[in-house]
């Protein structure tokens, strides 16, 4: 009697080459969600909730802090570029044409990404001369058009990308049986309600957009840890006997 895994298309044993793919994709999971993590929290703590004077005075104060936000943001930008090439290198057997597209809007997500930090190192510089000049009306306003363009780039187009080629990719996971379904599907759900919380934004209803995308978070890291310690459940499927 024969039994053979199938993965991807092609006909694999249970090999070294199975384990260090998984491995690498879980790093990949942890890697790009730890760091917008890291720099979600450090920007956070510089932009605050007050006027956009304090905001700049705060930044210009701690600008190794806003340089440290932007360059892990950064190291997330390259997370998901390597999440989303093996993404669809595991699962471009399932669906190639699902696959590509979801990778698309992955490296879409990362354009988003660059365009939103290329607006907050602007704001950077404009609170360190607005500081320096005791913050004129005229730099306060394009202090506040930065700010304005880096969180509608990063909290409703990096979104939609993201929540977009989520659902994309999950799905794709779930018809693979590579992962836990139940676990899948709580994926899927949080990728949709984040689809759905974003859109709602765009139309102008006020929804809590970032505190749904943060669910996203511990699905992520779980699934890391997951395909780290115990990697992809291969499709088994009975060929013949011999």
């Amino acid at each position: 009697m024969a039994t053979t895994f199938h993965w991807m298309g092609r006909e694999l044993a249970n090999s070294d080459e199975d384990k260090n793919i998984s491995r690498l994709l879980g790093a990949a999971f942890i890697l790009q969600a730890s760091a917008s993590l890291t720099s979600g929290l450090i920007r956070d703590s510089l932009i605050g909730t007050g006027d956009i004077t304090d905001t700049m005075t705060r930044i210009s104060n701690d600008a190794w802090l806003m340089e440290l936000s932007i360059a892990v943001e950064m190291v997330t930008a390259i997370g998901v570029v390597m999440l989303g090439a093996l993404l669809y290198f595991v699962l471009k057997g399932q669906d190639m044409k699902i696959a590509l597209i979801a990778l698309g809007l992955y490296l879409m997500e990362v354009a988003a990404i660059v365009f939103s930090q290329m607006a907050l190192f602007g704001l950077l510089h404009v609170s360190q001369e607005s500081a320096t000049a005791g913050h004129p009306e005229n730099l306060q306003t394009l202090g506040a058009l930065f700010l304005e363009i880096h969180e509608f780039s990063f909290l409703s187009v990096v979104m939609l990308f993201f929540a977009l080629g989520a659902v994309l990719f999950y799905y794709l996971f779930y018809r693979s049986g590579y992962l836990p379904k139940v676990w899948i599907l709580f994926g899927l759900l949080v990728a949709s309600l984040s689809f759905i919380g974003v859109m709602l934004a765009l139309f102008g209803i006020d929804t809590p957009v970032l505190y749904v995308v943060m669910l996203n978070l511990p699905f992520e890291l779980g699934t890391g840890l997951w395909l780290l310690t115990k990697g992809l459940k291969n499709d088994l499927r009975r060929e013949g006997q011999e």
